[in-house]
């Protein structure tokens, strides 16, 4: 008798354990910043640091708030990073403390401009189509478990209307 509980249990908690990566949501909310479509760029075979983006930061909030780290198995570390360019058209990435979001605004992350997420030291190469945890921790807000996207980046600003060229 004392083997079909522990059969039950074990099947139940199996169970459980499947449901778990399809209930991360793939965006959120940590406290009055709403975290919208979190998404990775593909990476080349052997790539050793790959990029992650939050499509959408948004403070609804009276007050500031900053993104001060993100985690995810995925990865040895995430760090935050500024990337600009320069006058002579250089372009500098620098790993920041954090990003500051002001009461009432928005920070887009784009591929090639301003702020993203560095994954450092990849666990395996990021394909298109796949999907991991991430953890992203606010000052105000606390934490909150988003599920990251590998996707192409979507056009913006009208690119959409201008099919990029092939190759021949």
């Amino acid at each position: 008798m004392s083997r079909l509980p522990r059969a039950l249990s074990t099947l139940l908690l199996g169970a459980g354990l499947a449901f778990v990566g399809p209930a991360l949501a793939h965006g959120g909310d940590a406290g009055d910043v709403a975290i919208g479509h979190p998404f990775a760029t593909p990476t080349v075979p052997g790539a050793k640091n790959g990029a992650a983006y939050v499509a959408r930061l948004e403070n609804k909030g009276a007050q500031a708030d900053r993104l001060l780290r993100a985690s995810t198995p995925a990865a040895a570390s995430v760090e935050l990073h500024s990337m600009t360019v320069d006058a002579q058209g250089i372009m500098r990435m620098r790993e920041v403390d954090a990003i500051v979001l002001a009461p009432g605004s928005t920070v887009r992350m784009r591929p090639g401009q301003g702020v993203h997420l560095m994954l450092v030291g990849l666990r395996e190469p990021l394909r298109e189509g796949a999907s991991f945890p991430m953890t992203l921790e606010f000052e105000r807000g606390g934490k909150a478990e988003v599920k990251v996207v590998v996707q192409q980046p979507k056009p913006v600003d009208g690119a959409a209307a201008h099919p990029k060229a092939h190759p021949h």
